[in-house]
């Protein structure tokens, strides 16, 4: 069965807001797209990058790539498949674009738009050195783990902060990225039992 197949354009739905979302921002959230890449192959994988430690946001942090939707990007698409090309070198050619996931808002004031694609295996990747210290995958068989995921609690400027984090034994998977991880494993094994229940 191809993921393709499981996974269609979703509906149109509210925001899913982030665990670090503040009751107010202040300001409107700032439009961001991240590429949601599925490597496809015998084992399928999602694909995750390590930030670099010198940035001045999100540092050493684990995400998917991608960053600001840019007045001229068409779309967020578009804006993930650019930032993709820029972090890791990733060419547009080689991504299939299958949709969007729910859009998830951030405390430190980002709507971001998971776009959801899946790539062909063993490609050679371009890192930025400013942007990106690793590239990685996640197994797709822990994405589907419904017990992997677990939930964190952290004590944070006075106020107790819940947050999802993944089991991987070299990095930290938490924060916005940890969110968008489930709402993926949730929509997949939806779609799993969906098309199970009509076959």
């Amino acid at each position: 069965m191809r993921l393709a197949e499981i996974v269609s354009q979703p509906h149109v739905a509210d925001p899913i807001l982030g665990d670090e979302v503040v009751k107010h921002l202040g300001h409107s959230p700032v439009p961001a797209a991240v590429l949601v890449a599925v490597v496809l192959g015998e084992q399928p994988s999602v694909l995750l990058t390590k930030r670099t430690s010198h940035l001045t946001k999100h540092a050493g942090q684990i995400s998917f790539p991608g960053g600001r939707i840019d007045p001229e990007d068409n779309g967020p698409e578009a804006a993930a498949l650019r930032e993709a090309q820029e972090e890791i070198g990733l060419d547009a050619g080689s991504v299939e674009v299958l949709g969007r996931l729910t859009d998830h808002v951030t405390g430190t004031g980002y709507r971001i738009t998971p776009v959801l694609a899946v790539l062909p295996p063993a490609l050679t990747y371009q890192l930025s050195p400013h942007e990106v210290d690793a590239i990685f995958e996640l197994p797709m068989q822990v994405v589907l783990d419904p017990d992997a995921p677990r939930r964190q609690r952290q004590h944070v400027g006075g106020v107790w902060r819940d947050y999802w984090v993944w089991p991987h034994p070299e990095h930290f998977i938490w924060g916005a990225t940890a969110g968008i991880l489930v709402q993926l494993a949730q929509r997949l094994r939806e779609r799993v039992r969906l098309h199970e229940g009509v076959a």
